[in-house]
Order: structure tokens, then C-alpha cells, then sequence
């Protein structure tokens, strides 16, 4: 029989539980692709007297870190630990005493990628996580192994299960943005403080390491354009359905003439698309390689075993050598963020614009000529308008368009042609500014693919 590989598990929660009995109960299968035995030697945890049901002897777990980084016997740490400390030094712990590292830490990641990458690689160590990003989908696999003859020339996902559970809800079932909320708390897809989840940063951070994989080139997460779902409400739902289009929140990487785009926000999507029937916890992800064209990665983005699926796959990956992914970071991006702080503003790095069509929500003073004056600022802007959408207050939902509304208003919606998010930024900037609308307009794009 050929050596036992001797792994260290680092926190016991919902990923580590499932990651420990996928290995015991799938061991068989597991080692005729590893071509070894692999087995949990240590696990460091919080607590080591909580008994959580696993087939781990209780003196195999204890709460101190060096008894998986210090343990010559243990070749990979799995760090299944959340949040930037204490995971950040645990990490730094493994690297240094000789560990290869999977983890499932997109946060940790995308804050301290680039540190940790570069000590992999002066130590010689590799890094993996391919559960940091759509837990179960094998994208990261797909990036940096399966299309790595390709040049990648966009990433357009839908990364984060709760807001798209949301969306879903609310749109299937007509409830409002705070009910599905609650719902989605109490079946377990969102946290107590969904916060990361639905104002973009979850999904954010994603894109930042798919964006590394696929372009060699870091970008800081946290100057990345991003809106969450938290500003949506029904009837922006209902008027996207009038004109055959869902929202979701979509995640777009793309480049052109060696620049990059990138940005988190709303967006539509028309029906039909595989972005717009991805549907409830599900993750997806678009990808136009040079070579292969465009692919689809569609499945579970959370949860125990799917993201457990993609842990165990690394350890595999790492026992038979095809884990040497700790790859190399061609520079940091000086970001512009030119026209950001509308919802629909990209990220422009040394410029990059994409012209798109986009979606207005205004709440407009109800009074002749009012039309004519909104209608006359985008023109000003070179902004042509593809179609209108004008209800008496009400009438999408049967309840008041109130979100943003004030006495005496309608809801207007205009759909735009292609153009310019830094003109679209401009234009509703003037709209919102002038004496015919009451508070903030709403501006997403569109996706037509």
C-alpha cells in the first residue's frame, strides 16, 4: 500500500464536518484517485470539547495551531476558518513550517492574496481554493487548468447564492426585499448580518480572485465597483419582467486592448439566458476563452457538501501534483474608477468603457412636460431611448411604487441604447438634480448574452 498522506483540518464548522466525513465515508473512492490513503491526523478547533458527531477521536483535536504546522507527519493544512484573523497568521503558520494550504477563505484571499501567494512560493508550498469561489463548481479548475491555453477575455457570474436566492423569492413568490430576507435567514442561506452578502461585497471578493486567475494581474477587491441587492424592490422586478428581463447580480471581468473592466451590481438579464433561469442558492459562471469560445458553469455555490466536494478535491489535486496554481502575480492595478458611483459604472483601468444598454427607474413629477424634459437631458448626453414604461402609481405591483417616491409622482422607466457608462452616470446625475423627480433615480445594466 502506498504511503498514507496525513492531512491537519483547521475549524470544525459546517465545511470542516463535511470535508472529515467525506473523507471517512468516501475513502475507498477517494484513494483510487489520490493513488494514496488519505486520513484526518490532527484538527484544531475553538473549542476541542464540543462533540460534533465526526469519526475523529477526540485526541486527535485540540485548539492549538502548531499541532498541524509543528506535526512532520502532516503534509496539507485545510484552513476552514472564516474572516481575515486569526486565519491570515494560521496560514502564515502552515507556509512557513512547510505545509501546502487548501482553503475555502475568499475574504482572506482577496484581502492578503498576494502576501500569501509569494510566501507559497518562497517556501515552495502551493495554495488552493477552489472552494474560496462557487463552492462546488469547479471554476477555478477550469480558469487556471482546463482553458489555461486560452486567453480569457470576460468572466460574467452570478457569485453569491443568498442574493440570488432572494431575487428569486421575491420575484416567483411577489413578496418584498425585507420578507424574503427574513426567509432566507431562517432557512440558513443568509447570515444574521447578511451584509456582505447582499451590498455586493461577497461576490466582489470572488471576482477579484477569478479575476487574478484569469488575467494575472491583482486587483484590489475593495476598489472594485460594487452595488448590492439592498436598494432593489418589486416593482423594479416587475417593470425588468414587463420587458422580458430579470435582475440578478452579476459579477463582469472583461478586457479589451490589454485593459481590464471590472464591477459587481444588479443587472438585467433577459429570459431565456442562462444567467437569468439560474434560480434560487445557485451559483453560475459565463467564460469567453479565444480558443473555446464561451462556457457555462452552472451548480451549488454553498453548503456543506458541495463546498466540502471542492475541499476534498484540492487535497486529491495536491497528493498527485496538480496543485502548483500558487501562480505568479504580473503587477497591481492602479485603479481609476473614472465614472463610479452610479449602479451601472464600471471600473475603468486605463480607460476601458463598454457601451451597454441601460435600465432607468424615476420617480417624476406628475405634470405635462415632464416626459419631454427627462427625455431631452439624455438626449443631451447622447442617450437615445429604446422604450418607455409609464404606470399611474400602483399599477406595477398593486401597492405603491414607494421606494423613493413622493407625493404627486409616477414611476417612469426607460430603456436605453448602447452607450457609455460615463454618459449614463452624467445624465442621471443631471436628472436627479433637476426640479422634475423626486428623490434618486435607479440605473442598471443590461446583460443581452
Amino acid at each position: 500500500m502506498s504511503p498514507v498522506v496525513r492531512i491537519g483540518v483547521v475549524g470544525l464548522g459546517t465545511v470542516g464536518s463535511g470535508v472529515v466525513r467525506l473523507l471517512a465515508q468516501s475513502a475507498d473512492h477517494i484513494e483510487r484517485h489520490a493513488g494514496r490513503p488519505i486520513v484526518v491526523e490532527r484538527a484544531v478547533v475553538r473549542d476541542p470539547a464540543k462533540d460534533r458527531g465526526l469519526p475523529l477521536a477526540a485526541d486527535r483535536i485540540s485548539s492549538d495551531i502548531r499541532d498541524i504546522s509543528r506535526n512532520p507527519d502532516i503534509s496539507i493544512g485545510v484552513l476552514l476558518v472564516g474572516g481575515l484573523e486569526p486565519a491570515r497568521s494560521m496560514m502564515i503558520d502552515l507556509l512557513e513550517h512547510g505545509k501546502d494550504v487548501v482553503t475555502a477563505n475568499k475574504a482572506l484571499l482577496a484581502e492578503h492574496g498576494p502576501e500569501l501567494f509569494e510566501l507559497a512560493r518562497r517556501k515552495g508550498r502551493s495554495i488552493a481554493f477552489e472552494a474560496a469561489v462557487a463552492g462546488g463548481i469547479p471554476i477555478v479548475a477550469a480558469i487556471s487548468e482546463c482553458l489555461a491555453a486560452n486567453r480569457i477575455e470576460s468572466i460574467r457570474g452570478i457569485l453569491n447564492g443568498t442574493s440570488n436566492f432572494i431575487l428569486t423569492r421575491m420575484e416567483e413568490d411577489g413578496a418584498d426585499y425585507a420578507d424574503v430576507l427574513r426567509l432566507a435567514q431562517s432557512e440558513g442561506y443568509a447570515e444574521a448580518d447578511p451584509s456582505m452578502d447582499v451590498d455586493g461585497t461577497d461576490a466582489t471578493q470572488k471576482l477579484a480572485i477569478l479575476a487574478h486567475l484569469a488575467f494575472g494581474t491583482w486587483v484590489p477587491w475593495d476598489e472594485i465597483p460594487r452595488t448590492g441587492i439592498d436598494g432593489l424592490d418589486l416593482d423594479l422586478l416587475n417593470y425588468a419582467g414587463e420587458l422580458g428581463y430579470r435582475i440578478r447580480l452579476v459579477a463582469v471581468a472583461r478586457r479589451g486592448d490589454g485593459r481590464l473592466a471590472l464591477r459587481v451590481s444588479p443587472a438585467l438579464v433577459r429570459k431565456g439566458t442562462p444567467l437569468a433561469e439560474t434560480r434560487g442558492a445557485y451559483n453560475a459562471v459565463s467564460i469567453v476563452g479565444d480558443a473555446v469560445g464561451r462556457m457555462f458553469f452552472h451548480g451549488l455555490g454553498a453548503g456543506e457538501m458541495p463546498t466540502a466536494s471542492a475541499v476534498v478535491a484540492d487535497i486529491i489535486d495536491m497528493v498527485v501534483g496538480r496543485s502548483a496554481i500558487t501562480f505568479r502575480t504580473t503587477g497591481m492595478l492602479d485603479v481609476s474608477t473614472g465614472a463610479a458611483g452610479a449602479a451601472s459604472a464600471a471600473m475603468q483601468l486605463g480607460g476601458v468603457e463598454s457601451h451597454e444598454r441601460h435600465f432607468l427607474r424615476i420617480h417624476a413629477a406628475d405634470r405635462p412636460g415632464v416626459l419631454a424634459r427627462i427625455t431631452g437631458i439624455l438626449g443631451e448626453h447622447g442617450i437615445s431611448i429604446a422604450s418607455v414604461i409609464q404606470h399611474a402609481g400602483g399599477e406595477a405591483t398593486g401597492d405603491a411604487d414607494a421606494v423613493g417616491a413622493a407625493a404627486g409622482t409616477v414611476p417612469l422607466v426607460i430603456m436605453t441604447h448602447a452607450c457609455s457608462p460615463a454618459a449614463i452616470v452624467r445624465a442621471t446625475t443631471a436628472i436627479d438634480a433637476s426640479d422634475v423627480v423626486a428623490g434618486r433615480s435607479i440605473c442598471l445594466p443590461v446583460l443581452e448574452e
